[in-house]
């Protein structure tokens, strides 16, 4: 009866051993979720790539706003001055109102292509040289007699010009071609007809840069029509005058052109 309790002891101590090792595996699976729950996180690495996304649109509004229109001198001038002065000097309560120039029209008649076959095509290079646009032939609409005139007749040459081309003829006009004129004094004030729209001529091409004088085979003259938007003469002038046209003033007499 002595010896019961040390084989209790016994069957305690195997029973200790047993157990050690399940504990130990219970502890050594502990790593092994934490290690799990360690790599959850590298599964969400592609939720990281979404702020790159969102830095590429500024990329795309960059690449917009290096488009830069090729805007004429004048008509930057005309927007950024000439509106401002016009709108405070005639009280317009619309920008659409301030008047603006519609076109310019240049015109050569030619009463010796009557005679000459070959005015016809030397007037016509000639404006397409100044202006860089190919002009109209302008024929006759009725038979005269006494001037020698059938109905279909070429008797003149026109170009109109509108948009970019017009503006950079009007920055050429005023800065480059009158300067040019001998003696020059200025251009009439009064040479509009009513509506705002101003004529000009001019005694020969070659005051034009774009001529050449030992190319053209004659003096021709030809015509020049600033038409606009203006309601009345005073409204085209001011508008003409503050695009840079040297109008001559009131007490000097005009040279011709």
């Amino acid at each position: 009866m002595a010896n019961a309790p040390d084989g209790n002891n016994e069957e305690q101590a195997v029973e200790a051993k047993a157990s050690k090792p399940a504990a130990k595996k219970a502890a050594a699976k502990k790593p092994a979720a934490k290690k799990a729950a360690a790599k959850k996180p590298a599964v969400k690495k592609p939720a990281a790539k979404k702020p790159a996304a969102t830095k590429a649109k500024p990329k795309a509004k960059a690449k917009k706003s290096t488009v830069v229109a090729d805007v004429p001198r004048m008509k930057q001038l005309y927007r950024d001055d000439v509106v401002e002065v016009l709108t405070r000097e005639f009280g317009y309560q619309n920008i659409m109102q301030v008047p603006q120039i519609d076109k310019i029209v240049l015109n050569i008649g030619l009463g010796e292509a009557l005679d000459s076959n070959s005015a016809v095509g030397a007037a016509v290079g000639d404006l397409q040289k100044i202006t860089g646009q190919k002009p109209t032939e302008n024929r006759a609409k009725v038979s005269i007699a006494n001037f020698k005139l059938r109905e279909g007749s070429v008797i003149g040459s026109s170009v109109t010009l509108r948009g970019t081309r017009m503006w950079q003829f009007y920055d050429r006009f005023v800065n480059i071609t009158l300067p040019r004129v001998r003696d020059f004094r200025g251009i009439s004030r009064t040479s509009f007809d009513g509506r705002g729209n101003y004529s000009l001529g001019m005694r020969d091409q070659s005051t034009f840069p774009e001529i050449d004088y030992n190319e053209i085979d004659r003096m021709r003259g030809l015509q020049l029509t600033f038409v606009t938007t203006a309601n009345s003469d005073e409204e085209g002038r001011r508008l003409l005058e503050l695009l840079g046209m040297p109008f001559a003033r009131v007490d000097e007499p005009v040279g011709a052109v």
